[in-house]
């Protein structure tokens, strides 16, 4: 039988890597595969008690990750700005910890954690419109006009793109609520991915 453990702040109960059985275990092995990490993050962790909704979080990110369809650069500071612009710093620090690895510059992920709109972000002519368009995922999606798309396609990014990149802003607004909801987010002051820069 799985024992789980509750950690202080947390409202949900988890399961710990040695304590996974059955369909949990087979996840968790998917989630180091698909994440490129020795452990399963915590994010993950919080439906670890119901691996029908684990196994949902685990599609999606292994959706828009394991693709490439964008960059991952790319995609990670769509995640990090995302957060930011949900005002989740748990997955900021994570994300802005991915973009570091990929290759985002000090100015890019200081712009990240500090600006307030996507015109402050430290991106090329091309990459503008599209960040401009995943920032209004996040702050009034129903805003988002045909000129919108229009503007990004114009700087020539493609459908299939553009297509993963608001998706991938609509994940981590999925993701963000449920690190805030859960209590994850004001658990801890850095992930453990975010923790790795420091060893």
């Amino acid at each position: 039988m799985e024992t789980t453990t509750r950690q202080p702040g947390i409202r949900v109960p988890l399961i710990d890597e040695d304590q996974a059985q059955g369909r949990t275990a087979e996840l968790y092995e998917e989630i180091k595969a698909v994440t490129g990490l020795p452990f399963v993050p915590d994010m993950f962790r919080l439906t670890s008690t119901n691996p029908r909704l684990l196994a949902v979080v685990l599609a999606g990110y292994g959706g828009v990750f394991g693709g490439d369809t964008l960059p991952r650069d790319l995609k990670e500071l769509i995640s990090a700005w995302t957060s930011k612009l949900n005002g989740c710093p748990y997955c900021v620090g994570t994300h802005s910890w991915f973009l570091s690895q990929f290759g985002g510059s000090d100015e890019l992920l200081e712009a990240v954690s500090n600006a307030n709109t996507a015109e402050e972000l430290p991106v090329d002519e091309r990459t503008m419109p599209l960040m401009q368009l995943v920032t209004k995922v996040s702050t009034g999606a129903y805003k988002i006009t045909d000129a919108d798309w229009e503007k990004a396609a114009a700087a020539g990014w493609s459908d299939a793109e553009m297509l993963e990149a608001v998706f991938c802003a609509c994940l981590f607004a999925f993701i963000n609520r449920l690190v805030d909801a859960t209590g994850l987010g004001s658990s801890v002051d850095r992930s453990r991915i975010a923790r790795l820069g420091d060893e």
